[in-house]
């Protein structure tokens, strides 16, 4: 154990003995002792350490408990060597002292000083034991702390509850349901835990089937355990449950407690009953930061995320201090909305506020800034963070993935090896998509490789159908056929619809009429199918075919998801469909569009009429192709915007290969930086290229 030395080497403090000769000096000595406990205790409340040291430092002969005291507060103000250099100094210290240090350590994040102490304490109670449970499994610890709890002499119900918890905070939800069936005495904080930790892992269908045993026992429920069961019911969409439990804490009085508010406010917005959620909120007479983050929370599930932003900025208004949980709920309103704008601003008020180096602010900021399509900014926010946690590699992995920055992402999954940070499926589908976009073949077929021999991640359908389409768009459209029939889970429609694009993408007519029939054998009305069975033809010149396609479509009542495409500036969203002459500045647009034509042939652009879906003549394809949706809205965009500033448009579609080559091209004409999100992914336009290299 580290040694530092003692605040007053010289001094040798004396404790007060219990009992004193006589009882009025027995009381006078209780007077004083509460005097200075008082004066201490009122200045830890305010987190005032500098000044509460100065009041220690006049205390004759501070107790055990006052010393204990000022470890606590120290650890709160997260200054443990202070915490650490009071202990050491203690001319007396009992178990609390101990406990209390160690949890600071804990607290505090300095595992190995926790667990230093916790090995030289010259006597351990049960608290101590639990104490290095919790902060071990808080740190990922789990095996450590397994061990422990099964080393540990005698167990009470607490011990037993923190091991149930330490297994369900870390995914080992059936080792946790194994020991709740162990444990002996369950009350009614175990049942909370397995509660919450079948939730939080994915269960909850299990978790609401315990609850009816904790139920049928008879035992007094806490507002915990509500907060938790309404939280279940949210993730179940079990509206009806949810509102009966609603009707018991208004019976119990337990409505009122905040986390059961937040809870029905969760509730309620998960189930799409969003009105019910406001009304539950407009009825709260003191509103803190837990509740106001469950609305905006609830505003953002429901689509309705300028609401969602509308009322952070009242929350701040009103002098309520966010925390990381108000800023990702605000953060994710923002991509929703792809504002990347809204999203600097609150990236700002997170460095007024102090909490930018905050892990979980950090990871949002990350996924805003790739999501809105600024990936450089994102790259340089994680190159920032002082902690990174295994979502802030996934983050940035995903998000250069998205943005055409593939050689970055495997480049990022090595450097997060090198520090045995380990993968999960998230990890592997993020760089199974960056080689995918990239048509690196070799390179997915090693991402592959490994997940399948990497013991800790499951691979799900989605790696198989990232792998699928690594194949289809490299041409290999008869090997990633064979690969879905040798699969050993069952295809669903999302495999064979990525073999139906690839074969969009290299005009195989005959795997795509094999692969559109096994996705109308699972999904007779999937429109998606449709579309690009009928895009296929079109683009061989197989009228007929592609006429028989849109008759069957309009049979089974089939719609079309039309294309649009869309730019907003000055929070103002801007939308355009092609051929759309409906926006005020119709004129100037098209007018535009017809100087960039010009400009465009002349540096040798000529159009790819196989995109032109109709049996036209070729001037009407021309002049259709001219007027996709993303070219207007990137003609809206020059001219409504300072010269030299990036143009970043959205599209509800996948971009036509017309379109991608005559972006490159205006890119260069006008000197300007063009970002680009269809369906897919994002293409960044500079100089004449695309980040994506052509493989889209």
């Amino acid at each position: 154990m580290r040694r530092l030395p003692a605040l007053f080497p010289n001094h040798k403090a004396t404790v007060f003995p219990l009992k004193t000769s006589h009882p009025l000096a027995a009381r006078r000595c209780k007077e004083v002792g509460s005097h200075w406990k008082a004066a201490l205790f009122r200045l830890l409340e305010s987190c005032d350490m500098d000044e509460a040291r100065r009041l220690f430092t006049r205390i004759p002969s501070p107790s055990v408990q006052l010393y204990t005291m000022m470890i606590v507060g120290y650890s709160r103000t997260n200054r443990i060597d202070e915490a650490f250099r009071l202990f050491d100094g203690m001319p007396v210290r009992d178990t609390a002292a101990w406990n209390s240090m160690i949890k600071a350590a804990l607290d505090c994040g300095d595992v190995s000083l926790g667990r230093k102490l916790f090995d030289e304490m010259p006597e351990r109670n049960v608290i101590s034991w639990t104490t290095m449970i919790n902060g071990l499994s808080r740190f990922g610890w789990i095996d450590a702390a397994e061990e422990l709890f099964f080393r540990m002499p005698q167990r009470d119900t607490a011990a037993w509850n923190a091991m149930i918890s330490a297994y369900c905070d870390n995914g080992r939800v059936k080792d946790a349901r194994l020991l709740f069936e162990k444990t002996p005495q369950p009350n009614v904080i175990s049942w909370t835990a397995m509660i919450g930790g079948h939730d939080q892992n994915g269960e909850s269908d299990k978790a609401l089937l315990l609850f009816h045993k904790l139920w049928s026992s008879g035992t007094k429920l806490t507002p915990s355990t509500y907060a938790c069961v309404l939280t279940a019911c949210a993730n179940a969409s079990e509206l009806g449950l949810g509102t009966q439990l609603h009707s018991h804490t208004v019976r119990t009085g337990y409505s009122s407690d905040t986390f059961v508010s937040t809870s029905l406010v969760n509730l309620y917005a998960k189930c799409k009953q969003i009105e019910d959620s406001i009304q539950l909120f407009s009825e709260r007479k003191e509103r803190d930061v837990v509740s106001w983050t469950a609305l905006i929370t609830g505003y953002g599930l429901n689509d309705k995320h300028e609401d969602a932003l509308d009322e952070f900025n009242k929350m701040i208004a009103s002098g309520i201090r966010p925390n990381q949980s108000t800023f990702t709920s605000a953060l994710n309103s923002c991509c929703g909305l792809e504002a990347l704008d809204g999203g600097k601003k609150l990236h700002a008020t997170t460095v007024k506020l102090g909490l930018e180096l905050d892990v979980f602010v950090g990871n949002s900021l990350v996924v805003m800034y790739s999501k809105c399509g600024d990936v450089e900014d994102g790259l340089m926010l994680f190159d920032s963070m002082d902690r990174r946690n295994l979502v802030s590699w996934n983050s940035i992995i995903v998000g250069c993935a998205q943005n055409g920055y593939a050689t970055l992402a495997l480049k990022l999954f090595d450097d997060m090896r090198q520090i045995n940070v380990q993968p999960d499926e998230i990890t592997y589908t993020g760089l199974l998509t960056a080689c995918s976009h990239s048509r690196m073949l070799e390179r997915g077929r090693h991402i592959f490789h490994l997940l399948k021999h990497d013991s800790s991640v499951q691979v799900k359908l989605e790696h198989y159908v990232c792998m699928v389409d690594i194949l289809g768009r490299c041409g290999n459209l008869e090997e990633a056929e064979e690969f879905i029939r040798n699969m050993p889970v069952e295809p669903n429609s999302k495999i064979w619809l990525a073999l139906l694009g690839a074969c969009r993408m290299h005009a195989n007519i005959e795997v795509a009429r094999r692969a559109s029939k096994k996705v109308f054998d699972m999904e007779p009305d999937n429109s998606a199918a449709y579309v690009l069975l009928s895009n296929i033809y079109a683009s061989a010149g197989r009228w007929n075919d592609v006429s028989q396609t849109r008759v069957m479509m309009r049979y089974r009542g089939i719609t079309k998801v039309p294309g649009s495409s869309w730019i907003t500036l000055k929070e103002t969203r801007h939308e355009f469909v092609c051929g759309d002459r409906s926006h005020p500045m119709a004129m100037e647009i098209y007018k535009k569009l017809d100087w960039l034509g010009v400009k465009l042939k002349e540096l040798g652009y000529v159009c790819d009429k196989t995109f032109a879906l109709h049996d036209v003549d070729d001037e009407q394809k021309e002049a259709a192709l001219a007027h996709h949706s993303e070219k207007l809205a990137i003609a809206f965009g020059l001219i409504s915007t300072v010269e030299g500033s990036t143009i970043r448009v959205m599209k509800n579609l996948r971009v036509c290969g017309d379109c991608h080559s005559a972006i490159k091209v205006i890119s260069q004409v006008v000197g300007r930086r063009i970002v680009l999100r269809d369906a897919t992914r994002f293409h960044h336009f500079r100089d004449g290229l695309c980040s994506c290299g052509d493989c889209w």
